[in-house]
């Protein structure tokens, strides 16, 4: 099999590597591997080739490898839900017959999505049930449904535990063995743009009996199964293998918490491994290592006088002052940078720059420990305000006696909460204390980039890798000019095929812009202000991102109570030349999209984009995006436009996963940094917008209501 599929699995797996390779010896005495499923070669619970019923733990991201007889599976799954998983993988195999081309390659790919549900689970006396169907929207190649019950045996006179596994499949579930028939199933064919729901194929077709074995103790487990898949393809005309027999053996090795190893004899004459890696985003890959906070000391400690208590400080600018460059120096201890404050007698608003934590919750509680400090006995009201861009995204507001007292309460996150109110952040005061250390602002980094192109059918995976040397200045709150210089050390993405298109070429000519070494990736100005109550704006002109120049214009309604926010975008952009200087192409176009945003029961977030998009078209998009409270994303959308499927081309439509793997979660020290990939099964120009950078609601959105309720034990981290 060819490197660069290889090294597509790699990347899927990268993030999770090195807590999954853990050495075994750092576990402690006595400690039991955890009982998740093992995964078969799609990457699926299940035995070797067949699933089985059992689930993942809900939220659990799995992505495996497997290969045998020429051919590769990357997999990638996740449990989206407690009874729904989805899955999304890429195969490569190996043509066998040297004088017949497969569908025209030597190594034919393939890419397709599955999902299952879970009907119910396990119970003492009844088994698991789960239905699930197996490329329901790719070219049909890997089509399957099935459905299979899993019941588990803790026999006395064997060690360990034994599962068993039976169920029925159709389509290639049903290729070997059928029982029965039930209405007609088209067949796979080459050149099918793929991309659209056979729904009527699903559970047609001959009917095939499947079963299988696994029996588990300690780190080792031995699989047994009858399968059902005949590889008609593979064993045939394709030449891959010859499918002897109808059984497949494996034994299974856990390495560690996270990776388990996989050795199998299949269908009589073949041999296979995979590697599968599994981790959950509500469990941290280590231990997050944040300094501990200072107490919060009851002023009855440490001002016993009455006179303490005066607030005589109020009238004096210069004990404000003092009191500013105080409170300021006491949030630098906690990674915090003061904007602003406005003090009075009794009350006090602090605005804060968080770069350090990405729980807003954290912030603000570090933020209120900092403010008990500093500021005089008589203060007793706290106001503090997340800010971003120069923006004041929400103001939470509390008592310092309530702080004082719930400290050390068993119930202190509820209870902080119980008194806390948030509310719209508004302006900055007139009188407020700007902290001079701030304004004008200049930063600039180097950091090293990665681009990946997927899925070109002669090498699956292309990359370039080099140096950005990023910069911004900002004059004032609200304002900034920023811009990157990208230079490319190594890659082969200038390498892929040529971009085929009915529509206009907006995005398939990346090998195009992948000729220049040393480009502009982005240059722009960027203004950010409150217009209203509830409303945020922000406009933006310069070059926006590497393919595209031009003009952007945002407002967005989002009250910090409400879990509905409402926005509005309009850009017109011109195409830049292929070199990524200063010149544009002759294409330009006015593109835009009205948003609605609504914030779901367990973290899920489900956004709404109706407008024009890059090439002409006009539709809508729907994305679903599940928020846990340490930073992982995880998330899919889909794009339906006026373009038909034969003018789109391969895919039919526009499609895809978005994972984002905070580093924070992997390196176990605070970051508001993030490892992000979105896999598209194939890019091509319909539906596609222009990447705009500082879009509003997701820096907003972290620091209302919903996400600081969510986020409310770390309040006291």
């Amino acid at each position: 099999m060819r490197l660069p599929s290889v090294v597509l699995a790699g990347l899927l797996a990268a993030p999770l590597l090195p807590q999954a390779l853990r050495a075994e010896e750092n576990t402690p005495q006595g400690f039991a591997w955890p009982e998740t499923p093992s995964l078969n070669f799609y990457g699926a619970p299940g035995l070797v080739d067949m699933p089985s019923a059992e689930a993942l733990p809900d939220a659990q991201f799995a992505t495996s490898v497997s290969w045998f007889a020429g051919q590769f599976r990357s997999n990638l799954q996740v449990q989206a839900l407690p009874w729904m998983t989805v899955a999304f993988r890429y195969t490569g195999i190996q043509n066998g017959n040297p004088n017949q081309l497969l569908f025209g390659f030597d190594t034919y790919y393939d890419r397709n999505f599955d999902v299952r549900f879970q009907l119910w689970n396990e119970g003492r006396y009844r088994p698991a049930v789960a239905v699930g169907l197996q490329d329901f929207a790719g070219t049909g190649l890997f089509g399957s449904e099935y459905i299979v019950a899993t019941k588990t045996f803790d026999p006395e006179a064997l060690p360990g535990r034994l599962k068993v596994s039976a169920g029925l499949g159709w389509g290639r579930f049903g290729s070997s063995g059928a029982i029965a028939t039930l209405g007609n199933r088209g067949s796979f064919t080459a050149g099918d743009t793929g991309g659209e729901l056979s729904t009527d194929q699903w559970f047609r077709g001959d009917v095939a009996p499947f079963a299988g074995v696994e029996w588990r103790h300690g780190k080792w487990g031995v699989k047994a199964e009858y399968s059902s898949d005949a590889y008609a393809l593979e064993s045939g005309s394709a030449q891959v293998f010859e499918r002897k027999s109808d059984f497949n053996f494996g034994v299974e090795y856990q390495a560690s918490r996270q990776l388990r190893l996989g050795a199998y004899y299949l269908y009589g004459s073949e041999f296979g491994i995979s590697a599968q890696i599994q981790m959950n985003p509500r469990h941290p890959a280590t231990k997050m290592q944040v300094p501990a906070p200072s107490p919060v000391a009851p002023r009855s400690s440490w001002a016993p006088d009455e006179a303490m208590w005066a607030q005589s400080w109020a009238g004096s600018r210069t004990a404000k002052l003092k009191t500013r460059d105080l409170l300021a120096e006491s949030l630098k201890q906690d990674g915090l940078i003061l904007e602003s404050v406005t003090l009075e007698g009794t009350k006090a608003e602090v605005r804060i720059r968080n770069t350090r934590y990405r729980s807003a919750a954290l912030a603000v509680g570090r933020t209120a420990r900092a403010m008990a400090r500093s500021l005089p006995p008589s203060v007793e009201t706290f106001r503090i305000v997340p800010t971003a861009g120069g923006l004041g995204l929400s103001a939470v507001v509390l008592r310092r006696s309530d702080l004082e007292a719930l400290e050390f309460s068993p119930e202190a996150p509820d209870a902080i909460w119980a008194v806390a109110t948030v509310q719209d952040a508004g302006q900055a005061a007139p009188d407020a204390l700007q902290s001079e250390e701030l304004y004008p602002a200049f930063s600039y980094a180097f950091s090293p980039y990665t681009s990946p192109s997927y899925f070109d059918p002669s090498v699956p995976f292309r990359l370039d890798v080099g140096v950005d040397l990023t910069a911004s200045y900002s004059p004032a709150p609200g304002w900034k000019l920023a811009g990157a210089i990208r230079q490319r050390i190594w890659g082969n993405v200038a390498d892929g095929r040529p971009g085929t298109s009915r529509l206009p070429q907006v995005r398939t000519n990346v090998r195009e812009y992948a000729q220049a070494d040393t480009t502009l990736d982005r240059l722009y100005l960027e203004r950010r202000w409150r217009p209203g109550r509830n409303l945020y704006a922000r406009a933006t002109v310069g070059y926006l991102e590497s393919m595209y120049g031009g003009l952007s214009g945002e407002l967005l309604w989002k009250p910090v109570d409400s879990r509905l926010g409402l926005g509005a975008e309009l850009n017109y952009v011109r195409k830049r030349d292929f070199d990524q200087r200063l010149g544009f192409r002759d294409y330009d176009v006015l593109t835009g999209h009205a948003s609605a945003y609504l914030e779901l029961p367990k973290n899920y977030l489900l956004q709404v984009d109706a407008g024009r998009y890059l090439a002409g078209d006009v539709g809508g998009t729907v994305s679903l995006t599940r928020t846990f409270n340490n930073g992982w994303r995880l998330g899919g959308f889909f794009t339906l436009t006026d373009v038909s499927a034969d003018d789109f081309g391969e895919g039919s439509f526009d499609k895809g996963i978005r994972l984002s793997i905070p580093l924070n979660w992997l390196l176990g020290k605070p970051s508001r940094n993030a490892y992000g990939l979105t896999i598209r099964p194939v890019q091509r120009d319909g539906g596609q917008r222009v990447s705009v950078p500082g879009r509003l609601y997701e820096q907003v959105r972290v620091t209302h209501r919903k996400s600081l309720e969510d986020q409310r034990a770390r309040f006291w981290e």
